[in-house]
């Protein structure tokens, strides 16, 4: 690329669930350590905080990067906090990052470029962890557009935390639509759908946590009631076929249904099978 660097907004959810200090050194990673950092940065509030997230979130709107505080007076869900942060956003070029992960110094130097070249969205592989001096497994998504494409059919084809995407593209598509816990799959697939140029970097480029409860979050009633209802909407668009509709509901809604140990075993099995 030359020239000067595309400019840029990064876009970044908190609740009162996140951590203060996973907070803070979240947002120290995707800005002051970047090789090439946010332009700006919408932190969108969703509903009220405690004291030590409030804090630091204050914090962060008096300090050296420049950062625009969304304040939602009662919380309304990921998907519905990000589109009032995107209305915020001054650049056409949105990167996304969450509360308690950490963006690698070169990410947005590798990702931004891509976008700005012509792509309309772009993620990367990521590094689970637990803590950052022991590194777990390295989860690889889908890497060209024929593949993302093809894969999202049954998985999601990007690591949400870690995608920098063209704002026009995700308005055409119609936004962050609410969905509990599938939002960002019923995104991606809505773009796709509509022709959007996909990519993932192989290179893992965001450290991602997770804590305890993270594996029993990807089950429960809750989540087969939204799968379910991910499914009908992508038979809907045309995005699936009838018998991809069908394999869909019984396995993905199958998996949510699984005890949680068994659910550890098929979701590194899936990744495995994916990285390779």
């Amino acid at each position: 690329m030359t020239g000067a660097p595309a400019t840029f907004s990064l876009l970044l959810p908190v609740y009162h669930g996140d951590d203060a200090a996973h907070l803070r050194r979240a947002f120290r990673s995707a800005t002051l350590d970047q090789v090439l950092p946010p332009d700006e940065v919408v932190l969108v509030q969703d509903g009220p905080v405690g004291p030590a997230l409030g804090a630091v979130v204050d914090e962060i709107e008096s300090g050296p990067v420049p950062t625009t505080v969304v304040r939602l007076p009662r919380n309304v869900g990921l998907a519905l906090a990000l589109q009032a942060g995107l209305a915020a956003c001054s650049h056409e070029i949105v990167a996304r990052t969450d509360a308690d992960d950490v963006c690698l110094p070169d990410r947005f130097a590798r990702q931004v470029p891509l976008v700005a070249g012509g792509y309309d969205i772009v993620g990367s592989a990521i590094q689970e962890f637990v803590s950052e001096d022991e590194p777990g497994i390295v989860r690889v998504p889908p890497l060209t557009t024929e593949q993302i494409t093809e894969g999202a059919r049954f998985h999601s084809p990007f690591n949400h935390p870690t995608v920098v995407f063209r704002r026009s593209a995700v308005s055409r598509a119609g936004g962050y639509q609410d969905l509990p816990l599938l939002e960002d799959y019923w995104l991606f697939t809505r773009m796709l759908a509509g022709g959007a140029r996909g990519l993932n970097l192989r290179e893992p480029l965001l450290l991602y946590r997770v804590g305890a409860g993270a594996y029993a979050r990807r089950g429960g009633v809750r989540l087969l009631r939204s799968e379910i209802e991910l499914q009908r909407r992508m038979r809907r668009i045309g995005f699936t076929t009838t018998a991809q509709w069908a394999r869909n509901v019984v396995v993905r809604g199958g998996y949510r249904l699984v005890p949680e140990k068994i659910r550890v075993l098929l979701y590194r099995g899936l990744l495995t099978d994916r990285a390779r």
